[in-house]
């Protein structure tokens, strides 16, 4: 009977530690993230800059349509500055981002943070600025920048007419949409041999230094009859150099992005045309795969087009808060 009870008990606290052990393993080895459907998986919204209304648009609609899919999001901003952005992607990889809505500085030298998240099992959604590889992002979400141009360019001439000189101001020069958006842009404007351009200088996308920029081109060139903008910013700060300088009413102005102190400018008549490429699109499409990647999907294309719209005086009315209304 002894020998009977010892066994039992033995049996008994056997099965106890079996069960403990088991109970230790699961707890260590189980620390995946939800997917998506709330707790605490996180996602990174990296922008190029918040120094420019459009951007924040594309920033904070990337980090709500995030959360609205359950998830923490985080926005980081870059500055323009390929060495803040590389100091972010350290401390993103090293803590525990599920995904990165990527809005890059420059095309070439962003694609070295991508690879490194790449590496490090983080999947990158480019958003508006692309970057120079195509095996490094998971997928890029990218406006029409060149055919947006082209029937800005159309719409150009149209207004202007086929003679008369004109100042090209360009965005930041690593960057692709910089020189898609101009060689759309002259890929119809140089076919009128009347058309000059008395000036071509970048003014890195900002406002202010658009206003400086041109400034500085009207000592030079007093009579230009319009002027062509790489984005909506500088197109701000273009019409306020020509206010400043007493030229409003005489040149025209074209932007592009679809920024909304442009398209109300279009409604009073005192800037002619944008693009109007859609950054609540952009934003929320990037934010649904990154969650359709962590739930498990893996095909996605390199590159999804998303199409530019011309806003002029005639359609105004159907354009506001940065898209249709």
């Amino acid at each position: 009977m002894k020998k009977l009870i010892k066994w039992i008990a033995a049996v008994a606290m056997t099965a106890a530690l079996t069960s403990g052990l088991t109970s230790c393993s699961k707890s260590d080895t189980d620390t995946s993230s939800t997917s998506g459907d709330g707790g605490d998986a996180k996602v990174a919204v990296v922008i190029s800059t918040l120094n420019n209304p459009w951007f924040v648009v594309l920033a904070e609609t990337a980090r709500d349509h995030a959360q609205e899919l359950g998830y923490e999001a985080t926005i980081f901003d870059s500055q323009n500055d390929p060495a803040t952005e590389a100091s972010h992607y350290e401390n993103i990889i090293s803590s525990g981002y599920k995904a990165i809505l990527f809005n890059p500085t420059d095309a070439d030298g962003s694609i070295a943070n991508v690879r490194k998240a790449k590496e490090a099992g983080i999947p990158v959604f480019c958003m508006d600025r692309e970057i120079n590889a195509t095996d490094a992002a998971t997928s890029q979400i990218l406006s029409d920048n060149y055919s947006g141009c082209v029937a800005l360019g159309q719409y150009f001439v149209k207004q202007v007419g086929d003679t008369g000189t004109y100042v090209e101001l360009l965005g930041l020069v690593g960057d692709n949409n910089t020189w898609n958006r101009s060689k759309g842009f002259h890929s119809v404007v140089d076919r009128y041999p009347g058309l000059k351009m008395v000036a071509q200088q970048s003014a890195d996308f900002d406002r202010a230094k658009a206003l400086e920029v041109l400034e500085s081109i009207l000592q030079a060139n007093p009579d230009i009859d319009a002027v062509f903008c790489g984005n909506d910013a500088m197109a701000m700060g273009a019409y306020q150099a020509l206010v400043s300088a007493g030229k409003a009413d005489k040149v025209k102005v074209f932007g592009f992005d679809g920024a909304d102190d442009v398209v109300k400018l279009i409604a009073e008549g005192k800037i002619v045309a944008t693009g109007m490429q859609f950054p609540k699109v952009m934003a929320q499409t990037a934010a649904e795969s990154a969650d359709k990647y962590i739930k498990g999907e893996r095909e996605f294309p390199q590159k999804t087009p998303v199409a530019v719209e011309l806003v002029n005086r005639d359609n105004v009315e159907d354009f506001g808060d940065y898209g249709r209304k």
